[in-house]
């Protein structure tokens, strides 16, 4: 079997902070935990919104990450509790766990990843354990605090347990168990935090699930500044809508080339695969078979030859059944120009022409650009934070993670990281008392980070 996430000694520069959350372990449960998990959050450098349409995403992890003390406890009982006091606490029993999906509570996400890797192994005898939890990813900024946290607690579970898994089947199960609290993403975030490697990006492939490091330019350095306009994107309905615009833009486009059954297509990459066309056949393809306004639900219906209870049914999710208008165009046109953005920014980094740089920069501010007027899931701070950066010094800036507020991404010159991130400090932060109480945690610079693992 592939190899499992390492398990390593406690690295001496982050002694401290382990030493901390042990002793709130030791505080609450009057014992020493008996390891650690960690698993990272991520910045995503180019390709939103298009994992879960089939296609390569291109993140690296943060130093940011969700830290777990567990002991294991054989009645299967699971007590999680949160270093930050104002998380309530959860007790329950690990053989009964019930996710609902009406408000997403921080240990609901433990939940998913507890559960995910229960139901892969279906044991009679299954231990619960003791969490303390404690976290350093920013909420709801896009940098997948969320998925961090499933992920932390699938490692907390399988090493409760004694359960082998390598890192690519924990990745694609904690993908698919996040889908429990309601949200429909692609498995790009669990991917990245469970597989990344110190000082590399990488390319990630799915169905099935493959990872490729991406060398970065030495002279790039990446600059993280949170809008703080916050998203729980399971919370509100914007990010499955875009998930099932999506999907009836590929069944649309499927139905207008009659060699493909729309039934059998649920994402815009398999309809790709299908035609067996380059990404600038699909475009032309959108161009020519999509038109630019809305379509109503009842014209989606009359182009399937389908009810609304069958579309319903075959393409969307129970909380887009309300949806009466999508807009198929832009979703698709968004979906194949970013998949060839992602394609071509691995080629630069690859080969690292002399102007690297430049070409990368250009391919991130296209990004956001389409992200903005295509998808529309950015937001008016967003795009704010954006341009500062630019206007900074960065060579390019977009918007990452899910959008709606959150963050952004920015590619610097090494050497001119540290003015620009004095301007953005200026020119963003401080013209609002609110955002420069939190500039310390909103704006940072970061480099690729290490993936998960456990400590003892």
């Amino acid at each position: 079997m592939a190899e499992g996430p390492p398990v390593l000694p406690v690295p001496e520069m982050k002694k401290e902070r382990y030493d901390e959350i042990k002793k709130k372990f030791v505080e609450k449960f009057g014992e020493d935990p008996a390891f650690f998990a960690r698993a990272p959050g991520r910045v995503n450098l180019i390709g939103e919104h298009i994992d879960y349409c089939g296609y390569s995403v291109l993140p690296m992890a943060v130093e940011q990450d969700i830290v777990m003390a567990v002991k294991p406890d054989s009645s299967g009982k699971l007590t999680l509790v949160n270093t930050d006091g104002t998380f309530e606490e959860y007790e329950g029993n690990v053989m009964n766990i019930h996710i609902t999906k009406d408000v997403p509570h921080w240990y609901k996400y433990v939940l998913c990843g507890v559960l995910g890797i229960k139901e892969q192994f279906c044991s009679l005898v299954t231990q619960g354990f003791k969490a303390m939890v404690d976290g350093t990813v920013p909420k709801s900024a896009g940098l997948s605090s969320s998925s961090a946290l499933v992920c932390c607690s699938a490692l907390a579970m399988l090493r409760a347990n004694q359960w082998p898994m390598s890192k690519e089947q924990i990745a694609e199960t904690c993908a698919k168990c996040e889908h429990y609290i309601g949200t429909e993403g692609g498995g790009m975030d669990q991917a990245i935090s469970i597989t990344a490697r110190l000082g590399k990006a990488k390319l990630i492939e799915f169905n099935p699930l493959r990872t490729t490091d991406v060398q970065l330019p030495g002279n790039a350095s990446f600059v993280v500044s949170n809008s703080l306009a916050e998203m729980n994107k399971a919370a509100t309905p914007h990010f499955n809508i875009r998930v099932v615009e999506c999907r009836l833009a590929a069944q649309v486009l499927a139905q207008s080339q009659g060699s493909v059954k729309w039934r059998e297509i649920k994402r815009l990459g398999e309809l790709q695969e299908k035609l067996g066309l380059s990404l600038e056949d699909m475009l032309s393809l959108v161009a020519t078979k999509l038109h630019t306004e809305p379509y109503s639900k009842e014209e989606v219906c009359s182009i399937l030859g389908t009810t609304p209870e069958e579309l319903a049914e075959t393409s969307l999710s129970s909380n887009t059944l309300h949806v009466e208008s999508f807009r198929l165009y832009q979703r698709a046109t968004h979906v194949y120009s970013e998949a060839k953005r992602v394609l071509r920014f691995k080629v630069v980094c690859d080969e690292q022409p002399e102007d690297a740089l430049e070409q990368l920069g250009q391919l991130m501010n296209e990004s956001h650009a389409s992200c903005r007027d295509m998808y529309e899931c950015s937001h008016p701070e967003l795009d704010k934070v954006v341009d500062v950066c630019r206007q900074a010094g960065a060579v390019g800036s977009r918007m990452t993670g899910a959008g709606w507020g959150g963050c952004a991404v920015s590619l610097v010159r090494c050497d001119a990281v540290k003015p620009m991130l004095a301007q953005v400090k200026d020119n963003y932060y401080k013209l609002e008392p609110k955002k420069m109480e939190r500039v310390k945690e909103a704006l940072f610079a970061t480099t690729p980070g290490d993936g998960a693992a456990f400590y003892i």
